[in-house]
């Protein structure tokens, strides 16, 4: 942590905890063919990019989903999309409050409008808007209209709060999100499956 200034964190796999497979079982429920690969985290249909980069509605979603199944409720599929979102330990956010008094501390997630209002549903709007302001800032994909890996989404974390590359630490669950970080000049840390992001700040106490 020699010279880091700044920590990048996921949100998914990261600090909140989520299951791909839950979503990807509910699809297949509702009969849509290949589930595994009409949704996953290292490959996903094209329609599900276009949400998380704002480029579709929640309504065009269900539309296009609805294409995919055989017989489905709005409900149902708002039901599966949203099943992945799991909790948000209370160690986790322990170790976001004693890193902010050393680092500055940003969120940057791959995510969509869906998902955070289920979120902030799950959390209530008290806790949820505690978490957010652990953060200096937070950038969610479909707001800013762009995706990880793509480096156009770590440069805009850097330039608009004036962060130097070799002083910012990026702490991400996806191989490929971490090539990119590492692409733009950033420090990285690729949290492995099962393993538990306190753990990578042994000396914070938690």
């Amino acid at each position: 942590m020699k010279n880091i200034k700044s920590i990048i964190f996921d949100l998914g796999g990261v600090l909140l905890n989520i299951s791909y497979q839950n979503t990807i079982d509910e699809f297949k429920k509702l009969g849509v063919d290949n589930s595994s690969t009409f949704y996953s985290k290292k490959s996903q249909t094209n329609i599900f990019n276009l949400l998380e980069t704002g480029k579709i509605s929640e309504n065009e979603l269900i539309r296009e989903i609805l294409i995919s199944c055989k017989s489905a409720t709005r409900k149902q599929i708002i039901f599966a999309w949203n099943s992945m979102l799991l909790d948000l330990p209370k160690n986790r956010t322990n170790l976001l409050e004693n890193l902010k008094e050393k680092y500055q501390l940003f969120l940057l997630s791959n995510t969509n409008a869906i998902h955070i209002k289920e979120l902030k549903r799950r959390l209530g709007e008290v806790k949820y808007s505690k978490f957010y302001n652990l953060f200096n800032k937070v950038y969610y994909s479909h707001e800013i209209s762009v995706r990880k890996p793509h480096s156009d989404a770590f440069h805009l974390v850097l330039d608009e709060n004036n962060l130097k590359e070799k002083e910012v630490l990026f702490i991400d669950d996806s191989p490929q999100h971490i090539e990119g970080a590492k692409e733009v000049g950033i420090h990285t840390y690729h949290l492995k499956d099962n393993e538990e992001i306190t753990t990578v700040f042994p000396d914070i106490v938690q």
